[in-house]
């Protein structure tokens, strides 16, 4: 079977709240999911979700070979760009195409791809998220309630300006989960907002009232020395890893023990996941992915022997998709349809909204003026 091709669909993605981070929210709550399609000669069709703007570029350093050969298709692809780098949207190409490839290979296996790929059954531990910075308290309280119904005992929300409130929303799923555990695991994700010397001080402020179980990406991503220096003076782990692209980008951080859990971006794919947990195996380190829509990754995550649990957002799915996974038990239970386990109905996919906002100058992607230069945390006032 060769592959002979390509197509490029846009779904969107309802989340029904608010989304987003301390950077910026979505009030419509309406995504766009790119979904790239690699057709073969054999009538299968491999799916790769996120990003890809670069595949007429890319496309030629897989086009004709068998799908296969993934790991060499990947190695492929980044010596095919390696003159002009491979990050950013280069890299969330390849990883598209990465991604489809793996589907396919599964498919032409009959099997789903977490048995591919070794793993003995098909439940990943997760921990509850929901980009839940632009919810007011009771929606808030409500989205983690439903976390907690089903099953899951740990669970990420996203702070980084107002310290308060940062704790006190710590304390409401601390409580909220606590129906199904002693000692919710409980993690705060600030989304580079702060420097080395705020997030020093923050959190010993913060692990008064909690004991936090990591601090995600307290200053920015490339900033080994600061990582490290706060992973010394708290007592909490530091997460990073999910905006970096290539193994390389990773050594400085290892190099200078400033990482304690070691997290990959799932837009980036699944061979980037597999290359970095095994890295992170090799230095005794534990691995966790970030979300995105169908969870891709969780296949993956589910056979690397370092997962300490990936990130779940939604229990929906993008408009048009049939994904063969269920959120319970307090991770995700893949099931048994071939590769991905994700079915497109093109028509349903072509008949939805348009996405607003996620694009749109001072979305979650746009990094405020002022962060990582507050003197002090921003309040909110008595009256509120």
């Amino acid at each position: 079977m060769k592959i002979t091709g390509y197509r490029s669909l846009t779904a969107f993605h309802d989340w029904r709240r608010p989304v987003g981070d301390v950077n910026g929210i979505v009030e419509s709550g309406i995504t766009e999911v790119p979904v790239l399609l690699v057709e073969t000669d054999g009538g299968l069709t491999g799916i790769g979700l996120g990003a890809h703007r670069e595949i007429d570029r890319i496309f030629p350093a897989v086009d004709g070979a068998d799908p296969r050969a993934v790991s060499t298709l990947y190695d492929s692809m980044l010596s095919h760009v390696f003159k002009s780098g491979h990050a950013g949207a280069t890299y969330g190409t390849i990883a598209a195409i990465d991604m489809a490839l793996w589907d396919l290979k599964a498919k032409m296996a009959d099997e789903p791809l977490w048995r591919t790929l070794g793993a003995g059954d098909g439940f990943v531990p997760g921990y509850a998220s929901g980009l839940c910075y632009g919810l007011e308290d009771e929606a808030f309280a409500e989205h983690y309630t439903e976390w907690a119904e089903r099953g899951f005992t740990a669970a990420k929300i996203k702070g980084g300006r107002d310290l308060d409130r940062d704790i006190a929303r710590l304390e409401t799923v601390r409580g909220i989960l606590s129906r199904n555990t002693t000692r919710p695991a409980l993690m705060l994700d600030v989304n580079e907002a702060w420097n080395t010397k705020q997030a020093i001080r923050h959190l010993a402020e913060i692990e008064k009232h909690i004991d936090l179980t990591w601090i995600e990406e307290p200053v920015r991503r490339w900033d080994a020395p600061g990582h490290a220096q706060i992973s010394r003076a708290a007592r909490t782990a530091v997460a990073t890893g999910e905006n970096l692209t290539g193994l390389e980008q990773y050594a400085p951080l290892f190099d200078a023990g400033a990482v304690d859990i070691v997290q990959t971006g799932s837009v980036w794919g699944i061979t980037h996941f597999l290359r970095v947990a095994m890295a992170a195996h090799a230095r005794g380190l534990p691995v966790s992915p970030v979300a995105y829509n169908a969870n891709p990754v969780a296949h993956a995550a589910a056979a690397v022997p370092n997962m300490i649990g990936i990130e779940v957002q939604d229990f929906a799915f993008p408009t048009g998709f049939a994904v063969d996974q269920q959120i319970a038990d307090g991770g995700i239970v893949l099931g048994d349809r071939p590769g991905l386990g994700i079915e497109i109905d093109e028509a349903a996919v072509a008949r939805s909204a348009a996405a607003t906002g996620w694009g749109e100058r001072g979305g979650p992607h746009r990094r405020p003026a002022g962060a990582g230069l507050r003197l002090v945390p921003e309040t909110r006032r008595a009256s509120e």
